[in-house]
């Protein structure tokens, strides 16, 4: 007879082999000796490789997938919003860029709040108002002026070509286009890129983004000003001023990146190299892997009402911290060492019990001094000289703010919904937060994107992150716990369900077939709320992934079939 924790284990594995032969099938990731590129969509990645082959290094490659996926995954590419780079040089030094947006000069912490202080969703979540400073061009920019090896022109030109030829929609491309009609109809100038005459595009049809081809030119041919001055930063205030929102020329102006350093952490024998802030995500993957660091996994766990108590009473405990400690660090002071450090995990560790702890007794650690989109994208690259680079970027919702600037063929975000617009309240993705993520004058939004590379030995690992708003956090935790505490080759690390709790609401969120009846039976005995899957996430991140085998020579490309993906080496 086996012991019932191995008779779970068996049942599970069962249920897990014979449903889940589409999203969950267990997977062998594509291999390569010279290069890899992930991303969410194949011509992105195609893009990258070609840079590749050309001579240019990680760096090159992750600028021209960040100009591709604009031209062709609009849904969350974009030049329009902001994100983070991660990198990994093969000397051994790590850095990391923020290029995430900024609130506008003319924003104010009480600026989406009615006359009695009530908080107005729709201000911060849709149009013209709920748009922030774009950083992604200079960001872009930035990382191949300073560490690629190509030109501004050999990088950018790959996805002018598209945008100028067109390129024949998707069946995902088509569906998504043809399921936002309906907010696109309210601005002509998104009816005229994303319907042909107001009918819906469909799968094989030529996209042809000629505005968005002249932007593009413009930045090739005069850089940073080519897109923050100038014409393009002209036809973009117009269109804002026209609208009722906020943004100026200075604001344009103004817009700088941050060079900064990454937040590091160690995890059994692997180091973590990843974004702190204004992303929660790096300080709160850290936090997490301490606490978990202090339990013992046996390979059989995976699944268990057990592992699942331990993942999801630590996810409680951390994102109690992001709500009150987390923001721009460049407005507030961020208690960071204290939240990456060992000892404060162990003192959270200490507390864990052996079943679900309401969120309404659980508080942050730290005495505490005086919400977010899932339609962000993320792409993973690895070069031959040994150079790593884990990239985030987003315009927040499923296509931003809805609204494309007339005549230069872009989507503005919605990231203003990414601050804390009242105090207590949450936003649409039902984060909470505090004084730290505040609305204030070029302070940049809090982020859970989560660009992390995971050195072995003082190479790169793993690269990986994850699109998904506030599950981006916890997609990036299970992968790598499934790659490192259970063995999972890295396609069967990134397929394997998943679960999240962000403290509030306090519900736990599973994917299909990430349990057994018997093992949900077993969480709503030690007080779980499992979530109506209806009603909730019905994915859980999708995470880029690559693996590198120094020893065999083998680099691993593992795309996540959660939505379109795709893996690319040479």
């Amino acid at each position: 007879m086996y012991p019932k924790s191995i008779k779970g284990t068996i049942l599970f594995i069962i249920v897990f082999l014979i449903f889940n032969t589409q999203i969950y099938a267990a997977g062998r990731p594509i291999m390569n000796k010279n290069g890899m590129v992930v991303s969410a969509c194949e011509i992105a990645s195609n893009v990258g490789i070609e840079i590749l082959k050309k001579g240019g290094n990680a760096v090159d490659a992750a600028a021209a997938v960040g100009f591709t996926l604009a031209v062709t995954y609009p849904y969350a590419g974009n030049i329009g919003g902001g994100g983070f780079m991660v990198i990994h040089f093969s000397d051994g030094t790590n850095t990391t860029i923020d290029y995430r947006e900024k609130a506008p000069l003319k924003s104010s912490r009480d600026m989406y709040l009615d006359e009695n202080g009530e908080y107005i969703p729709e201000l911060s979540k849709n149009g013209a108002t709920s748009a922030a400073v774009p950083g992604s061009v200079a960001g872009l920019i930035y990382a191949n002026k300073k560490y690629g090896k190509l030109s501004l022109t050999e990088i950018i030109q790959p996805a002018i070509d598209l945008a100028e030829n067109g390129w024949n929609l998707d069946l995902y491309s088509a569906k998504s286009f043809e399921n936002k009609l309906d907010d696109f109809s309210k601005y002509p100038s998104s009816m005229k890129i994303f319907s042909k005459n107001g009918s819906p595009y469909k799968e094989g049809d030529l996209f042809i983004q000629k505005d968005l081809a002249w932007t593009l030119n413009q930045i090739k041919n005069f850089g940073v000003n080519g897109f923050y001055s100038g014409k393009v930063a002209e036809l973009l205030v117009k269109q804002i001023n026209d609208l009722g929102g906020y943004i100026s020329r200075k604001d344009l102006e103004k817009y700088v990146v941050k060079e900064r350093n990454p937040v590091k952490g160690i995890y059994r024998d692997y180091e973590i190299i990843s974004m702190g802030p204004p992303s929660s995500g790096g300080i709160a993957l850290i936090e997490m892997l301490n606490i978990l660091e202090n339990f013992e996994f046996g390979k059989t766990e995976w699944g268990s009402s057990s592992y699942i108590n331990k993942l999801t009473e630590t996810m409680k405990y951390v994102y109690a911290d992001r709500t009150y400690h987390l923001g721009d660090s460049d407005f507030y002071p961020v208690p960071i060492s204290t939240l990456i450090s060992k000892k404060y995990a162990k003192s959270i560790f200490e507390k864990i019990r052996p079943f679900a702890v309401p969120s309404e007794n659980i508080k942050s650690q730290i005495p505490v001094k005086v919400n977010e989109s899932m339609e962000t994208t993320h792409y993973s690259i690895f070069d031959k000289e040994g150079n790593a680079v884990s990239v985030t970027t987003t315009i927040n919702s499923g296509f931003g703010s809805k609204i494309v600037v007339e005549g230069a063929g872009f989507l503005l975000n919605n990231e203003m919904d990414d601050f804390s617009a009242k105090l207590g309240e949450a936003n649409q993705f039902g984060l909470l937060g505090s004084t730290a993520n505040s609305i204030e004058p070029e302070k940049r939004m809090l982020s859970s994107m989560t660009p992390t590379i995971i050195l072995k030995d003082d190479k790169p690992y793993i690269i990986l992150g994850s699109p998904g708003g506030s599950t981006i956090i916890t997609a990036v935790l299970q992968v790598i716990l499934n790659s490192i505490e259970f063995d999972f080759n890295i396609q069967e690390a990134v397929n394997a369900p998943r679960i999240h709790h962000q403290w509030y609401p306090d519900s736990l969120y599973i994917e299909k077939f990430a349990v057994t009846k018997n093992t949900a039976e077993n969480l709503r005995k030690m007080g779980y709320v499992l979530a109506d899957r209806d009603k909730a996430f019905r994915v859980l991140g999708s995470t880029q992934t690559i693996l590198i085998d120094h020893e065999n020579e083998v680099i691993y490309g593992a795309a996540d079939p959660r939505r379109n993906s795709f893996a690319k080496g040479y």
